[in-house]
Order: structure tokens, then C-alpha cells, then sequence
């Protein structure tokens, strides 16, 4: 990402950046909303029940964001004793990737709208980059945080597809290797396995399912 500015793109890296950083912030806050919505108040305590960039973005993780084009925020903090029902995590997990599809769509569908009624400020360039931009990274971000390797909320969602007996296996092998294959699967793809391509691939793939406006 950081070859942006080194090529002269310097407004494509901000919008970029600000694109990440919006949708970021909206992944912890929806993980911090279920979590309140489910009796968990730990999140809320920590300063996390908020959509401010600055209580959600992790220095190193926006660091790495600019360098190689890949990071993380801070975890929301949560604490599993005070959910009301056994599946709250299922849904707390969830909540982080839904909140991105839902950023995706909306922000899609209300770019589209304004383009309709014939709005001229959204034909300009970058605006129109700005909204592909943020409704890719949403999409794109959605669909990496599914997989379930390692903290990534998809090794909380699984568990609840599996019969009971893949569903201790599952957890033991992701507890014991699954940030090392997750940490493979992100290093191949940095050295030139299409792993990223693909997922941006199947992300633009999602477009028409979530476009409403005709």
C-alpha cells in the first residue's frame, strides 16, 4: 500500500487508508454492540462501544496496513461469564463481519441512489473511487475474518456447523496450529500466491447480491 505514494498516487493512499480505517472501526463496533446486546458490558467499559477511529485502530496494525497492505485493529475486549445465552459468541463473532456486509450495502446502494437522482458531486472521480474502495475493503474484510484460522471470527462461527465430535477436534487443532496456518496462508499471499486475489475475486462476485437500487 505504501508503493501508492511512492508512485505519486497520494490521494488514492488517502482514500485508501481512509477506507480501511472507517471499516475497521465499524467491524470492533459491531463486535462491541452484540456483546452489549448480550448481557457483556466489558467492552463498553473499555471506551470500545463507539464508531471514533481512535478507540478501535491499533498503532502496529495500521502501521502494517500501510506497509504491506494487511493489518488488524485491537481486539474488542469481551467476557464470555456475562452473556445471557450459550450462543452469544456465535453471534458476537458474527457481529464484526455482518457490521461490514451491512456497511457494504448501504454505502453501495446510497452511492447508486445518488448517482439516479442525478447527484453531480457522485460522478466526480474520486468520489466514484472512494465508494468502490470503501465497499471492496467491507466486502473483502467480511469475507477474510469468515475464515476460521486462528482469532479470526470465523473459528468462533464454525463450531456451531460441526457434529460434536469434529467440533472438539476442530477446536483442539485451531487452539494448538491455527495462527501458524493462518500466518502461512497471509505470508504466501504476500509472496505471490494468489491468495488475496482470489478473496478480492469472490468479494467483487457478492456485488449484485447486495445492490437493490435498479
Amino acid at each position: 500500500m505504501v508503493g501508492l505514494i511512492f508512485e505519486g498516487q497520494i490521494l488514492l493512499f488517502a482514500l485508501l487508508l481512509i477506507a480501511l480505517v472507517l471499516s475497521l472501526s465499524c467491524h470492533e463496533f459491531g463486535h462491541a454492540y452484540v456483546a452489549k446486546l448480550s448481557g457483556d458490558n466489558t467492552a463498553e467499559r473499555a471506551g470500545r462501544l463507539t464508531l471514533n477511529p481512535v478507540a478501535h485502530i491499533d498503532p502496529m496494525g495500521l502501521l502494517m496496513v500501510v506497509l504491506v497492505g494487511f493489518g488488524y485493529a485491537k481486539p474488542v475486549p469481551t467476557d464470555p461469564r456475562n452473556f445471557r445465552r450459550r450462543s452469544a459468541d456465535l453471534w458476537v463473532a458474527a457481529a464484526g463481519p455482518g457490521m461490514n456486509l451491512i456497511l457494504a450495502a448501504v454505502a453501495w446502494n446510497f452511492f447508486l441512489s445518488m448517482r439516479m437522482t442525478g447527484v453531480e458531486f457522485f460522478y466526480g472521480a474520486n468520489v466514484v473511487t472512494f465508494f468502490s474502495l470503501l465497499v471492496q475493503v467491507n466486502l473483502l474484510l467480511m469475507i477474510f475474518n469468515m475464515i476460521p484460522l486462528g482469532p479470526l471470527d470465523g473459528h468462533y462461527i464454525l463450531p456451531y456447523f460441526l457434529p460434536e465430535r469434529l467440533r472438539r477436534l476442530y477446536i483442539d487443532y485451531n487452539a494448538r496450529y491455527g495462527v501458524f496456518a493462518l500466518l502461512a496462508l497471509i505470508v504466501a499471499g504476500l509472496l505471490g500466491v494468489p491468495v488475496f486475489t482470489a478473496l478480492m475475486t469472490f468479494a467483487q462476485s457478492l456485488l449484485p447480491y447486495i445492490t437493490f437500487v435498479a
